[in-house]
């Protein structure tokens, strides 16, 4: 099996990467905090964990092994990157206005 190059390396590390940017959102936001928790934190929380699960899904689905064409597997996994980041993006602007 061949190691993966090109754009697989690339969603890979901005899956990451924009993992990270929302767990560093979530931690400043203040999920830790005792306080009593209201329905905009709650929507905070469930729209960036989805977002979380997208976007570690994408060097899942990126890699996954196919049987004739590594390209197969791109077009999935820049539409859970995409979903991914919206949904995290949705979580600041839901933090940030709300």
């Amino acid at each position: 099996m061949r190691a993966p190059t090109g754009s697989i390396v690339g969603l890979c590390s901005a899956s990451a990467t924009m993992f990270a940017v929302g767990m560093a959102f979530l931690g400043y936001w203040g999920v830790h905090e005792p306080l009593p928790w209201r329905p905009r934190d709650i929507a905070v929380v469930t729209l960036a964990f989805i977002g979380f699960a997208a976007l570690g899904s994408v060097p899942w689905i990126a890699t996954t092994p196919v049987a004739s064409d590594a390209d197969e597997k791109v077009q999935p996994a820049r539409r859970a990157f995409g979903v991914g980041v919206i949904l995290i993006w949705l979580s600041v602007l839901v933090a940030i206005v709300g």
